[in-house]
This record gives C-alpha cells, sequence and structure tokens, in this order.
C-alpha cells in the first residue's frame, strides 16, 4: 500500500545550504577563469579547500575533503599536469609523496583567497553586520551539531 509522502511546506534548511553552497562554488569558479586561470575546473576546488601552504599528503587531503584517495589522486594528477602542483619526496617517509603548490599554483590558490576575502567583505557590507554575523553562526552551530 503506498502512502503520499509528508513534504515540507517550504523549502527545507539543507536544501537553502546546499544550492548556497553550490552558488558560492560556482562563483570561485567563475572568478578564477575571469583572473585568466581558464584551466581551473570545479574537481580541483578539493585540493584548494585541504592543501596547506606546506604541502600535504594526498590521502590526509583526501580524508579532510571527504572524497576517496582515488579521487583526490586523480584530482592531484591532474593539478600537477597543468602546472599548479607538483609532488614531491616525503622528508619523514621516503616512499609517500607530499603534494606542494608550484609557483603557479600559489598563485591561482591566492586569486582564490583574495575572491574569498573580498566575497565575505561585500556579503558583510550587503548582510550588515548583524545579519552576516548571525549567519556565520548559525552554520557553525549547524555544523558543531551534526559532527560527530
Amino acid at each position: 500500500m503506498s502512502r503520499d509522502l509528508v513534504r515540507p511546506d517550504r523549502e527545507p534548511f539543507i536544501a537553502l545550504v546546499e544550492k548556497a553552497a553550490r552558488v558560492l562554488r560556482a562563483d570561485m569558479l567563475e572568478s578564477a577563469h575571469r583572473a585568466g586561470f581558464t584551466e581551473v575546473v570545479a574537481a580541483h576546488n578539493a585540493v584548494f579547500a585541504t592543501l596547506p601552504p606546506e604541502g600535504a599528503r594526498a590521502a590526509d587531503m583526501a580524508a579532510r575533503a571527504g572524497i576517496t584517495r582515488q579521487s583526490m589522486g586523480e584530482v592531484v594528477r591532474d593539478m600537477v599536469r597543468l602546472g599548479m602542483l607538483a609532488m614531491v619526496p616525503d622528508p619523514v617517509d621516503r616512499r609517500a609523496k607530499v603534494v606542494t603548490y608550484t609557483d603557479y599554483g600559489t598563485r591561482v590558490a591566492q586569486a582564490g583567497m583574495d575572491h574569498i576575502v573580498a566575497l565575505d567583505r561585500q556579503l558583510r557590507e550587503e548582510l550588515g553586520d548583524e545579519d552576516y554575523d548571525a549567519a556565520r553562526r548559525v552554520l557553525l552551530r549547524v555544523r558543531e551539531r551534526l559532527t560527530p
């Protein structure tokens, strides 16, 4: 026996957050392209979001991004091919490799960081301090509440 699904009477919080995240990611990609980095693709965000300036192992980056090691490896190899990343021997374990930014990759990543800072400033100006800070507090609390 089938029953009708009971749906929310308004767009659910999860849908709002996902759609906002989607447009923010698209905006980041468009910003990279406007800055002249037209080879940047959405998949590269997994690296930009998880690679610290000093470098990291791809497996650790994959864990932070919530993707498989294989997926991260594929993105890293693509970015090495594009000249954004290099893989160097891990000084602690010579069998392992550490992913680092090349000079070019640092320029690409810095352009992204500059865009993030400018966008945060713009959102604060448009929303006002109170709403901007409230939105950040709410999102932080949701993340804390749902993080195991």
